[in-house]
């Protein structure tokens, strides 16, 4: 898989950050928006087995799958030698997208921005299975994405810290000043490796003001779309995670909302705040996803043969 920048660059919000050996970046033409992303791939030319569609939270960039404050927090890297293609997406409203669209999309906007994005992707030969891994409201655009999509778009969605019964208001979202804000976003610091927060500078982004719009109304929107998600779904909820409630009857009635589903998987990460992806555990938390995306590929090619 080879993609270029497009031919209509856009300057991107905060700096640039650095990047871990192997991954670049790129921009897809949405539409006629410019999504910039990091993009990883195998090594030795090898084609990939598969392509994670990584989707970041809100107030994050792409830089979240590729944590520098360890060599092990890097999605990117862990996929790659994995033999994935990981595809990280600025999310509509972030990095080149953010002066076309300064105050942001609703959740079906970015779910119709991402549809074009994935489009242009294709045509730059992504012809590996689509796999969605997603983090908070990216977790929710998942959700949208794989609720409309025709059948064999994508192979299953696996969503970390996003639930569908809040344990926090909604309300908090987009106020960098609100008490108690450091403890939902992250839990205790101690679960972060050392220079996490000196890196975080080129991770964090405003979240735009349609957007946290657009999560106060995920009451309404989770009840539509969670019933025609027709791919493998696998959520995980961290230990010291505090937007949402999930002890057991919530994440119960969680998985009941699946009807369409083939599969629902429900899964704690011990030692894990909210942005499990930059944390202590997120090889273990990315392995795992990683083998769910092994089950699907599996559950495809059995379904494929019968």
């Amino acid at each position: 898989m080879m993609l270029t920048t497009t031919a209509r660059p856009s300057p991107e919000t905060g700096a640039p950050g650095r990047l871990s050996p192997g991954v670049r970046r790129i921009t897809l033409d949405a539409a006629g928006i410019p999504l910039s992303a990091l993009l990883s791939e195998p090594a030795d030319g090898r084609p990939a087995r598969a392509t994670v569609v990584a989707l970041h939270g809100g107030g994050m960039r792409a830089g979240y799958f590729d944590g520098q404050a360890h060599p092990d927090v890097s999605l990117l890297t862990l996929g790659a030698r994995l033999g994935c293609a990981v595809l990280a997406l600025d999310r509509p409203g972030y990095g080149a997208s953010a002066p076309y669209l300064p105050a942001g999309q609703s959740l079906p906007e970015q779910a119709e921005t991402v549809r074009a994005a994935l489009a242009d992707a294709r045509e730059r030969q992504v012809s590996a299975p689509l796999f969605l891994l997603a983090h908070s409201f990216g977790g929710k655009l998942a959700l949208a994405l794989a609720a409309d999509a025709p059948p064999g778009t994508f192979i299953g969605l696996d969503v970390s810290g996003c639930g569908h019964r809040p344990a926090a208001s909604a309300g908090l979202l987009g106020r960098s000043t609100a008490s108690g804000l450091r403890r939902l976003n992250w839990g205790p610091l101690r679960l972060y490796p050392a220079g996490t927060f000196r890196e975080s500078g080129a991770v964090v982004a405003p979240m735009p003001r349609r957007e946290v719009e657009s999560a106060v109304e995920w009451d309404t929107l989770s009840a539509r779309l969670l019933a025609r998600v027709r791919v493998p779904v696998r959520f995980t909820f961290a230990e010291h995670e505090a937007w949402w409630r999930h002890d057991d009857a919530d994440l119960a009635d969680l998985a009941a909302q699946f009807s369409a589903a083939p599969r629902v998987l429900v899964d704690r990460l011990p030692a894990a705040g909210h942005n499990v992806s930059l944390g202590s555990a997120a090889r273990a938390y990315h392995l795992r996803a990683l083998a769910f995306l092994d089950e699907c590929l599996d559950a495809g090619d059995r379904a494929a043969a019968r």
